[in-house]
């Protein structure tokens, strides 16, 4: 079973710093996103969606290669070039991989205008190891599907603060 997580960020270069850092832990096999979607609401309120993965372009690059396989064999691989295309298009579009795009523009209307925010849709991690990793990253958790004790976890361990050494101090010799 998946989990949702959606942080909110004050903006979008640190959602989307986030989410570069949880996708590193997932090269690292400590976590397994299905989906990780940065959304933006800018100063008119309207909502925009960063997607991982772009189906609409991934469906015309598929069906253009198929159209044009099947053109082929037709004597008429432009032709199927395009129909391919444009069907393949037409089908990524209607495709929604990962979490639902009106639940996500419906959960970031609570959004602040020009902030952003991170949905994670994470099917399997690590969990002692990933909170570590995030520790002090900031923002607002602002909904899950997580079970309270592991929410709580994330809550405390996205807004802990991370001790820095001041830069004008030097280390105390031992």
């Amino acid at each position: 079973m998946s989990d949702l997580v959606f942080i909110a960020f004050p903006d979008e270069k640190k959602a989307e710093e986030v989410r570069q850092r949880v996708l590193g832990l997932q090269r690292e096999y400590l976590i397994e996103i299905g989906d990780a979607v940065v959304v933006v609401k800018d100063a008119d309120g309207r909502i925009k969606l960063n997607q991982l993965i772009n189906s609409t372009a991934m469906g015309a690059a598929s069906g253009a290669l198929w159209g044009t396989l099947i053109g082929f064999i037709f004597l008429m691989p432009l032709v199927g070039a395009a129909v391919g295309a444009a069907s393949g298009a037409l089908g990524g579009k209607l495709t929604d991989v990962g979490i639902d795009d009106n639940f996500m523009k419906d959960a970031a209307s609570a959004l602040l205008p020009g902030t952003a925010g991170l949905f994670l849709l994470i099917r399997k991690m690590t969990t002692d190891k990933v909170l570590a990793d995030l520790k002090g990253i900031g923002g607002t958790v602002m909904r899950t599907s997580l079970d309270e004790k592991a929410e709580q976890a994330l809550r405390d361990a996205i807004s802990a603060h991370v001790a820095t050494a001041d830069p004008g101090e030097t280390p105390a010799a031992t």
